[in-house]
């Protein structure tokens, strides 16, 4: 499969991705517990969107893209172009993980200076589920085309389901993820500051944070499954493909506190997301009857996300609409909410 990717920009990457994350713990372990404010989240927001750009930037330069070569400038704009776009891409389906972030905090009353610290676990996790489904996913389209077939009627398939299930209250009760975990674990009732497990009576309990870390891997898994074929849509490049990826997740913790008290304003935002699945499952299935330009995937997305966002702020949710965040409880003691199992 062909790549831009020369052992020299995948050490620099490599390196700047170890680096970016030792600053991040650097700078959690420091702060300890705190509740992160609009003003922090929106900073670091911007930052890790600028980080970003700067690298598109240098890897443009790098490849050509202020030379003399035009064969060189257009493979330039072209990666350029395939990066923002999948960066955008991931970056909007990144919002989806957030909502489900978000859900699962209000579920289990997760305290907000405790957030901080469990979604940094989460990206951690993220980033190896994705190298590795992205490492995997590059494999299966060099050794059969066919696969992106595949890829794309699923993006499809998600996409109408995804449109089916948005404004439906979410039934963590009865998730099995949830059921799963409640029945091979011994949980307690409280937190115990940031632990993951605690001692009561003797007996040794996992607690409600340590359930939160693992639904939210989970969700990696599934969000990765359905984000992945996604990009491949508009590049096979591995390496345009796994960085656009690396930097869309690099910002999700900041992302999450700087829209988690917008959700409810963006309610058609999931419909949006839907129809940007459908339209990139769709480019998929064409592949071989008309490969849609890069640039159209790109105006398209940015076009269905702003109109999708706009409308959100004009059209006011219908009554029972908007996904209703259940509120928390101490899921393991069932004495205290009657049976739940």
């Amino acid at each position: 499969m062909v790549s831009v990717g020369s052992p020299l920009l995948w050490s620099l990457f490599a390196a700047f991705v170890v680096l970016a994350l030792l600053i991040d713990f650097f700078a959690l372990n420091r702060q300890g517990a705190h509740r992160v404010s609009m003003k922090e989240a929106g900073i670091w927001t911007l930052i890790w969107v600028a980080v970003s750009f700067v690298f598109v930037g240098l890897l443009w330069w790098g490849l050509g893209g202020m030379g003399a070569d035009a064969a060189a400038r257009a493979m330039a704009n072209d990666k350029a172009l395939e990066f923002i776009t999948g960066y955008l891409i991931e970056k909007a389906l990144a919002v989806d993980n957030i909502f489900v972030f978000l859900m699962l905090f209000t579920y289990f009353a997760v305290p907000p200076e405790f957030q901080k610290r469990v979604l940094m676990l989460g990206i951690l996790g993220a980033l190896v589920l994705r190298g590795v489904l992205i490492l995997v996913g590059a494999w299966l389209i060099a050794q059969f085309h066919w696969i992106l077939y595949v890829f794309g009627a699923f993006l499809l398939f998600t996409g109408i389901k995804m449109w089916w299930a948005a404004g439906q209250e979410p039934d963590l009760d009865n998730n099995p993820a949830l059921n799963w975990l409640r029945r091979r674990m011994k949980i307690a009732p409280d937190y115990d500051g940031e632990r993951f497990f605690t001692y009561k009576d003797g007996v040794k309990l996992a607690t409600p944070l340590l359930v939160v870390v693992l639904l939210i891997g989970i969700v990696d898994i599934v969000f990765a499954v359905d984000s992945i074929p996604a990009i491949f849509a508009i590049t096979t490049d591995p390496f345009i493909v796994l960085t656009s990826n690396i930097f869309a997740i690099l910002g999700l913790r900041a992302m999450y506190f700087l829209l988690a008290g917008m959700h409810e304003r963006f309610h058609l935002l999931p419909y949006g997301l839907a129809i940007v699945l459908v339209f990139i499952g769709s480019k998929m299935l064409l592949i071989d009857i008309y490969k849609i330009p890069v640039a159209w995937s790109l105006l398209g997305t940015a076009a269905i996300l702003g109109t999708t966002m706009v409308l959100s702020l004009k059209i006011p949710p219908k009554a029972g609409e908007a996904q209703k965040l259940r509120g928390a409880y101490p899921f393991a003691s069932k004495e205290k909410k009657g049976e739940r199992e």
